[in-house]
């Protein structure tokens, strides 16, 4: 590709300026504003059929029938001046000619560069290829003057029509070797094309904010230069009227430009644009040309004037060059062939006309001094500058629609916002299923009650008790509505659950006072409305024991729980619970083995009562069991909610669990959603506590749960600067596990090396386990960082680009990493991204272009481990102490003979005691 662009950079700087010098010299300098305009006229109907072909035939097929077709023309062009046949037409039509084929041939290539490279590969190498160009600029120049000073003008032209076919070649390798088999491309460019197949490269610009901007960008960047131009042309031409002299002087800046634009672009384009993205990279030409102008308008000096044109010609072939080209990469390939040739050949041509035309009406007609024209320059710049920072937002929401779409994602805020109107929960209220009536009435509390209360109401007659029961909760606390009537009704259900609620309702919206209502439930010939009344009445005794005592409460739950023991197989399933209620109302304490039983019951209808049982008592005695219910899906959200009720003191109890290392199984993600439903700054506090915690699972959980409270609560105090600064301990500590795994691995490749039948020995089983655990700690890490980060910019962004990242779609994976890059700030990109690269590329070497890391010893792995890993990886790190039985490790396990993980300090202690040979 560098190669390829440098000969078509050569062959322009041969046969340009012998042209120009042709053009010049026979009509005359005033006749290129006139020139300018012809330029403009004939490419926008050269840009008509040559978009028409860039839609029915392939892209290479295109560009080599350009380039066979220009090459054929230059031969001409080398006949025509050998035998002395040019006249002013012919300098006018190739006048027009070269300067079509400037902008076609070099459109092609970045088109076609576009197809080969993707945006991040893109933005590694486009600096280095666009060397190329400038290389050419160098050499073209350098051999024009060698030949035709030597051999004439008509031996130039011929190698330059010689040198264009060496194109071809080029073209058709890269096509074989990244084009021809890339699937994702050739499915792109078919469903693409069905889109924009129809549409003109006009509309398609004109439908796009980010072809327009770039369109614009364009056409004001050419009409500056030519501005700049003329301005330079002028200037040198009155300070030096020879006209030998002043060949001489625009050679050596036009070389000297070139050799400083070939060193922009080796060393520093690529650095540039890691450090600052495409947009502000964008910036740095216009500015620059700005701070010249407004230099030249203090010092109207020809000096002033060369820095001026030493910054658009340098700068223009480098960085901004790589920068416009990078701009478009997010545009989907058909449309972006069709629209870049558009913006590269009409909109190109049509600047320069516009240029022209300023340059005739301002300096012949209005006889200006060119000095003026600096005015006018800083006003194009200032719009330039403008529509720089108007194209950033459109650039980023390119790259986000191009997530979109290749995930398939939807737009999950609009649906959202229709299931949160009002008309549609009317609506679900009325006709819809019982899953979506009871979801929406959950939500009601977040409305006013009012709006919905005559909708409730219908629900009393829902066939589905469990909407009824829904629906008598939401109107109990509804002031101005009374539906006792129709509870009372509901009494006589064979549903516990429903009839205890209607009683609990009647008990307190009715008239009827405490001792009427239990004298003529509690022992009610109705089963269901005996129970239910009992379950009243342990609710009542909670904050009136007289009233238990009067009835005789405890009395009466001996009595069933007696009854149960003697048939527990006959007793429904629905009393149990009624029962387990009941004590927990009622704290008799002596029957709490009674809940604790229940609560390891294989029937999930029992364990869901015995745990809101457990949660109305707050005894610790159910802690542990509450725990371990949080493990399973199904009784999670409630067990989390039992131990909300426990109030504030469940957070030490847990923290001191944790400490412990008393906590089993997997308890320890579900802390922080514990802590989390307190929803208050304290547990905003002892989140941000356990964001440090040395277990990546607690750390991310606590992540989720910080994020969840932010979103939900707004008034709640979290210091984005504490977010920022996790994310870089969390970036951090995902280069430390890399390097681990990474130098484990090196460890293992050498023993390979070494002795083949040593892989199956314990050592090379306890490190390879190592690296399990540590490729786990590393994912949830990467999502930990992506969770953080959530908290300081768009969720629903963050979100999509962790999805794409971790989608099995390359394009997904880059156009993500490309988003991100344009996203985050400079703090934290420079922390975040590399990681997300190396991710993205799996290079697995150590010495990888993307992350420098270092190889360590397998000491020094262990020694790290014990300073930052939990009591898994602490564990898994004394087994390959073990293992290796080497003695030279033992300072290793001493601190941990005293470690408060009972398993890890067993292993240890043991391990010691046979190193020692006690």
């Amino acid at each position: 590709m560098q190669l390829y662009i440098f000969l078509i950079i050569t062959v322009l700087l041969i046969v340009k300026p012998i042209v120009n010098a042709l053009f010049v010299s026979k009509l005359g300098a005033n006749s290129l504003p006139f020139g300018y305009l012809l330029v403009a006229i004939i490419a926008v109907f050269t840009s008509y059929f040559y978009n028409r072909a860039i839609r029915k035939l392939s892209l290479v097929k295109v560009a080599v029938t350009s380039l066979i077709i220009f090459s054929f023309a230059f031969i001409t062009l080398s006949i025509i001046l050998k035998f002395l046949l040019i006249s002013n037409w012919i300098l006018y039509f190739y006048y027009v000619f070269i300067s079509l084929f400037a902008v076609i041939a070099t459109s092609q290539f970045w088109i076609f560069a576009n197809m080969v490279f993707n945006a991040r590969e893109a933005k590694r190498i486009f600096g280095f290829i666009g060397a190329g160009a400038i290389a050419g600029g160098i050499f073209g120049g350098y051999l024009t003057s060698v030949i035709a000073s030597s051999f004439g003008n008509e031996v130039a032209i011929l190698v330059a029509a010689i040198l264009l076919l060496g194109c071809i070649p080029i073209i058709k390798k890269v096509y074989e070797i990244r084009i021809r088999y890339l699937n994702t491309f050739k499915r792109k460019q078919v469903i693409a094309k069905q889109d924009v197949l129809e549409n003109s490269a006009i509309k398609l610009i004109i439908n796009s904010k980010h072809l327009t901007y770039i369109a614009f960008i364009t056409g004001i960047g050419v009409i500056v230069a030519k501005l700049i131009d003329f301005q330079f042309s002028d200037f040198a031409n009155k300070a030096i009227p020879n006209s030998d002299d002043l060949a001489a002087f625009f050679g050596f800046w036009f070389s000297t430009f070139n050799v400083v634009a070939l060193t922009i672009q080796l060393f520093l384009t690529n650095k540039i644009l890691t450090k600052l993205g495409v947009s502000s990279t964008l910036l740095i030409l216009p500015l620059a040309i700005g701070f010249g102008s407004l230099l030249f308008l203090t010092f109207p000096e020809l000096w002033v004037l060369v820095l001026i044109k030493g910054i658009d010609g340098s700068f223009k072939q480098s960085i901004n060059k790589a920068s416009i080209e990078l701009s478009i990469m997010p545009i989907p390939t058909l449309i972006k062939n069709q629209a870049k040739s558009y913006i590269d050949v009409v909109v190109d041509s049509i600047a320069t006309g516009i240029a022209g035309f300023l340059l005739i009406f301002l300096v012949k007609r209005l006889e200006l001094d060119t000095a003026y024209i600096t005015v006018i320059i800083l006003l194009f710049v200032f719009i330039w500058i403008v529509l720089i920072y108007r194209l950033r937002e459109a650039y980023f929401n390119s790259f986000k629609n191009n997530i979109q779409k290749t995930l398939g994602a939807e737009n999950d805020d609009v649906k959202l916002a229709k299931e949160n109107s009002i008309t549609n929960m009317k609506r679900i209220l009325e006709s819809g299923k019982e899953a979506s009536i009871l979801e929406v009435i959950t939500r009601l509390g977040d409305f006013n009650s009012k709006i919905f209360q005559d909708s409730v109401v219908k629900l009393l007659k829902h066939p589905s008790h469990k909407v009824k029961i829904q629906a008598i909760d939401f109107l109990h606390d509804v002031e101005d509505v009374s539906v006792l009537d129709e509870v009372k009704r509901l009494v006589h259900e064979k549903d516990d659950t429903l009839v205890y609620v209607a009683l609990e309702y009647i008990l307190e919206k009715s008239h009827i006072d405490e001792n009427s209502f239990f004298t003529y439930y509690l022992d009610h010939e109705n089963e269901y409305i005996a129970n239910g009344a009992l379950m009243a009445l342990a609710k009542q005794n909670s904050y009136n024991s007289k009233l238990g005592l009067k009835y005789n409460l405890t009395e009466r739950l001996n009595r069933k729980i007696y009854l149960f023991n003697a048939g527990e197989n006959t007793v429904r399933k629905e009393v149990i619970a009624g029962l387990l209620i009941s004590i927990a109302n009622a704290r008799i304490t002596h029957h709490y083995h009674f809940i604790s039983e229940k609560l390891t019951s294989k029937k999930s209808y029992i364990v869901k009562f015995a745990t809101i049982a457990a949660g109305i008592t707050s005894d610790e005695l159910f802690i542990e069991d509450l725990l371990l219910l949080t493990l399973k899906r199904k009784h999670r959200k409630r067990a989390i909610k039992a131990l909300k009720n426990y109030g504030p003191k469940i957070i030490d109890i847990l923290l001191k669990l944790d400490k412990e290392d008393d906590l089993k199984g997997n308890v320890k993600k579900y802390i922080p959603k514990i802590i989390e439903s307190f929803n208050n700054d304290n547990a905003v506090k002892i989140l941000k506590r356990l964001l440090k915690n040395k277990n990546s699972v607690t750390r991310l959980a606590a992540s989720n749960s910080l994020a969840k409270l932010k979103k939900k609560n707004s008034n709640l105090r979290i210091s984005r600067r504490f977010i920022k600064n996790q994310v870089s301990r969390e970036s951090s500590y995902y280069r430390t596990i890399l390097e681990i795994i990474t130098s484990v691995q090196n460890n293992i490749n050498l023993e390979l090396l070494k002795d083949k039948t040593t892989s199956n020995q314990p050592i090379d089983q306890a490190r390879q386990n190592l690296i399990t655990a540590l490729e786990i700690e590393l994912e949830n890490t990467l999502e930990n960082i992506f969770k953080l980060l959530s908290m300081l910019y768009n969720e629903e962004d963050i979100n999509m680009t962790y999805v794409g990242i971790k989608s099995e779609i390359k394009e997904a994976k880059i156009n993500s990493l490309e988003f991100l890059d344009n996203l985050l700030q400079t703090e934290i990109k420079s922390k975040v991204l590399p990681i997300v690269e190396y991710y993205i590329v799996g290079d697995k070497h150590y010495n990888s272009p993307i992350i420098n890391l270092s190889l360590l010893s397998e000491k020094k792995c262990l020694q790290i481990i014990m300073r930052m890993g939990g009591s898994h990886l602490r564990f898994l790190a004394v087994e390959l102490i073990a293992a290796s039985k080497n003695k030279s490790y033992v300072p290793i396990l001493l601190p941990l003979k005293k470690y408060r993980s009972k398993k890890v300090k067993k292993l240890a202690s043991d391990t010691y005691t046979s190193f020692m040979g006690f």
